[in-house]
């Protein structure tokens, strides 16, 4: 997902705000994973009376794993990234920062770039005198384009930069 932050009009700053889609809150995790807890339950019951006297034991092994996987998978959703350009630089941060630092990149040689890897996704890159930097890791293949597109248009009024 990506957003455009209200900037100061005067400085012509632009921030880009990217975060992953997500699907569920805090609250809707919780029910999903007491709904699979209580099927799972109820399956290791069935297969109890059938004679797997192991099923219930398996169950309750297994539901504080997944429980486990459903908040890990949730809490990397927290990851963001802001994207500021002005008149002078490219600012790239990490929000949480997780020990990551700023990377600045100057606003008239940075150039927007999109790399395929050959792991089947489209990276969009930024570069500058000889540094590179991914963005946009977070988000999806189509907004991976639209983000390079955006990019490219913001930053062609502040570089010499001409793609042909």
């Amino acid at each position: 997902m990506i957003t455009r932050l209200p900037g100061i009009a005067d400085t012509g700053q632009v921030t880009l705000l990217l975060a992953p889609n997500r699907a569920l809150n805090r609250r809707q995790v919780r029910r999903a994973v007491w709904e699979l807890s209580l099927a799972a339950l109820f399956v290791a019951a069935v297969a109890a009376w059938g004679g797997d006297v192991f099923a219930p034991l398996f169950t309750l092994i297994v539901i504080p794993v997944v429980a486990v996987a459903f908040w890990l998978v949730w809490r990397s959703g927290d990851r963001r990234e802001r994207i500021t350009l002005d008149t002078d630089q490219v600012r790239i941060e990490q929000v949480p920062s997780r020990g990551r630092a700023v990377s600045t990149f100057p606003a008239a040689w940075t150039r927007v770039r999109v790399l395929d890897r050959g792991d089947g996704h489209q990276h969009v890159v930024l570069t500058a005198h000889g540094r590179v930097q991914e963005v946009g890791q977070c988000l999806g293949d189509d907004e991976r384009m639209q983000l390079s597109r955006w990019l490219g248009n913001l930053l062609s009024g502040r570089s010499g930069w001409r793609d042909g």
